[in-house]
């Protein structure tokens, strides 16, 4: 299996008003949001010039990331709470159909935390990131 990830940059406010009133998280705060996409392909199904998937075609991700989420209240944007977890599955679920190569996205808040929804056991690449996700 061959893997290759992009990462996107955002920033954006949320409030997770689900978690108790003495929670810091339940108070209006917000991050600057790094999202990486996750694309797998078999060596037989790379296509012609040799790609899993060619790095311009996630222009439209990045344009929808811009447009959605960046300087975004987050509960506005998202039906769900906007959790780190939740945004990685959201992300992936609104994805999957234009790339069908999808297998994971990474969502991070800050440099140290990152929550990850995978489409399959797969296992990821180590070193993905100069300081970001790593295999558990």
């Amino acid at each position: 299996m061959l893997t290759i990830t992009k990462q996107f940059h955002f920033s954006a406010s949320h409030c997770l008003d689900v978690l108790p009133s003495w929670h810091k998280c339940a108070r209006m705060h917000g991050h600057n949001y790094v999202v990486v996409m996750e694309l797998s392909a078999h060596p037989h199904e790379l296509t012609e010039a040799g790609f899993v998937r060619d790095y311009g075609d996630l222009d439209a991700f990045k344009t929808w990331v811009d447009d959605t989420l960046d300087h975004r209240h987050l509960n506005d944007s998202m039906a769900i709470s906007p959790s780190a977890e939740n945004m990685a599955l959201w992300i992936f679920s609104e994805w999957t159909d234009r790339y069908p190569e999808l297998t994971a996205v990474w969502v991070s808040e800050t440099p140290k935390t990152w929550a990850v929804y995978r489409a399959t056991a797969q296992t990821s690449p180590v070193g993905l990131l100069r300081q970001g996700p790593t295999p558990s």
